[in-house]
């Protein structure tokens, strides 16, 4: 496999795993566990760095003349890199929603 197609599967790896994160944090906010929730928010953002890391040299790479063809792999990387910084926004919002009907449920008993 060429040094393109690995860092792209690295890409989709890493912000893969980001995802999987984000989406377990609000799974477990709705049972009021927003410090285990944090922890894995800030595990997401982990992947999610190694990600924009390798993204942002393959940019860095192109700005300085090395061109590669765009492939579906690579079209593929950037959507699921786009989704899991869509996802993380999204997350922290309704993880913010379920600890505010929390603590009105919890204020009405």
């Amino acid at each position: 496999m060429e040094r393109m197609e690995q860092n792209i599967f690295s890409i989709i790896s890493n912000v893969g795993m980001a995802k999987g994160k984000y989406v377990e944090a609000l799974n477990i906010s709705k049972n009021g566990e927003y410090d285990q929730a944090n922890q894995l928010i800030k595990e997401g953002d982990q992947f999610l760095i190694k990600g924009h890391k390798i993204h942002s040299s393959l940019v860095q790479q192109e700005a300085s003349g090395e061109k590669e063809s765009i492939s579906l792999l690579l079209i593929h990387a950037e959507d699921q890199f786009m989704s899991a910084e869509t996802v993380k926004l999204l997350v922290k919002e309704l993880i913010e929603v379920y600890r505010k009907l929390n603590d009105v449920s919890s204020v009405n008993h």
